[in-house]
């Protein structure tokens, strides 16, 4: 996972440095301000809307729009499989591209032997005798980032076309000839048999699909911000809408457990450093600092790591969800916990700018999200409502009922002590 804001050459926000070595000529201050300032608005937007569309998720029954529910034993284990995954990554681009420096002339002093894993490159070093090798063709870096350019596009294409969708529908004409469509995958037979994927789509949908194959041409062919960052928008989007913590303890659980994660690769090593260079993936969003003097194509980029907008999202719109259970006409625990999201994040950028050191974001992040609406719950005394709200896995009948009798319960015990 990537998330960290950083100073240039360092984590998932960042000032990005040039390619040819050479010094970039500093960055405006107006430059800074609007780019910094346009990464924490392209943060709140999936959030918020994504926290409302989390709602209807909750209550739909379309199978291709249920949520999948993040339960305490998920979130225990997702940052131990987090850094394995990234230290993972990390020494695969440290063993197999060691020497991706090796360029122009030098070229002409590789030999190639067979091998029963392939062909592999013998580098001679011109300046001593030692020798580098490191596999060919199926373990080129570049052949890495052209499948995970192929597999990005994608998925994004899927995920900015659902995201799309319910704004274009308002665009459609009354007599637009809309046709459902149904994909379903089955396994077994008669009493046995299970759906895999049950898909229901309509003409609408398809259109919004070809629109949204535009953005992923653009992104594959051109690798430009503009569409590198319509796909990270919807990846968040779509992360917020439809990954639904079942409780405000797992919560606590996952941002805690992130929380030291990315402490420690952002502070203790370059792991996450090193792994974010190597990608070419819109798992970022990105704003040049740049666009006043050099206009859309501007190429001097502060990063925001898409983890940073996913994680503490999915927490808010928890919130948000535990608010409508109230049965309240106030959001308070949602607006608390957005503010806090912004007053983290805007914390965040301030105190990389001041010391011009990588600063995890989630290190103000998670105590900003979790402690103003705890703080907010004792002030009103329902910290007992906030922690005994349960959700439940709407592909699981029966933990759907238990979490309701749970959540109705709860309720009633909040009534019974306002009563008192």
């Amino acid at each position: 996972m990537d998330s960290a804001l950083s100073d240039p050459h360092n984590g998932s926000a960042e000032a990005g440095g040039p390619a040819n070595g050479t010094t970039r000529p500093p960055s405006t201050p107006e430059g800074i301000a609007l780019a910094y300032g346009s990464l924490l608005l392209m943060a709140l937007l999936p959030i918020f809307f994504g926290a409302l569309r989390s709602v209807r998720c909750a209550r739909g029954k379309n199978s291709s729009d249920m949520p999948e529910t993040i339960t305490s034993r998920d979130a225990a284990r997702f940052p131990i499989i987090a850094s394995c995954t990234l230290l993972g990554l990390y020494l695969f681009f440290k063993v197999y591209f060691p020497n991706k420096t090796y360029t122009g002339s030098v070229l002409k002093t590789w030999k190639t032997q067979k091998s029963k894993k392939g062909k592999t490159a013998i580098i001679q070093n011109p300046t001593s005798r030692d020798s580098h090798s490191f596999p060919l063709e199926i373990f080129s870096q570049e052949y890495i980032n052209l499948l995970l350019s192929m597999y990005f596009f994608v998925l994004g294409i899927l995920a900015l076309s659902h995201t799309i969708s319910p704004f274009m529908n308002k665009f459609f004409p009354a007599s637009f000839p809309n046709r459902q469509y149904q994909l379903l995958f089955t396994q077994g037979s008669g009493e046995n048999k299970e759906e895999i994927i049950n898909y229901e789509f309509d003409t609408k949908d398809l259109v919004c699909l070809g629109l949204s194959s535009i953005v992923g041409v653009w992104y594959l062919l051109r690798k430009h911000w503009i569409a590198n960052n319509l796909f990270g928008l919807a990846f968040s989007l779509n992360g917020v809408e439809l990954l639904h913590l079942n409780n405000v303890s797992t919560g606590c659980i996952l941002l805690g457990g992130l929380f030291i994660y990315d402490v420690f690769w952002v502070f203790g090593t370059n792991v996450m450093v090193t792994v974010a260079k190597s990608f070419e993936a819109p798992i970022k969003l990105v704003f040049p600092q740049d666009l006043l003097e050099k206009g859309l194509e501007a190429d001097n980029f502060a990063m925001l790591g898409l983890g940073d907008i996913v994680i503490p999202g999915i927490f808010i719109a928890l919130l948000l969800r535990f608010d409508i259970s109230l049965k309240k006409d106030t959001h308070t625990y949602f607006y608390t916990s957005f503010a806090a999201y912004i007053f983290g994040l805007g914390l965040t950028i301030f105190i990389m700018h001041v010391f011009k050191h990588a600063q995890p974001a989630l290190l103000y992040l998670v105590p900003a999200c979790v402690g103003f609406p705890v703080l907010v719950a004792l002030a009103k005394g329902e910290v007992t409502e906030m922690f005994s709200y349960e959700e439940s896995n709407p592909k699981d009948p029966a933990a759907a009922t238990e979490s309701k009798e749970a959540t109705e319960a709860s309720a009633s015990k909040g009534l019974e002590k306002k009563e008192k």
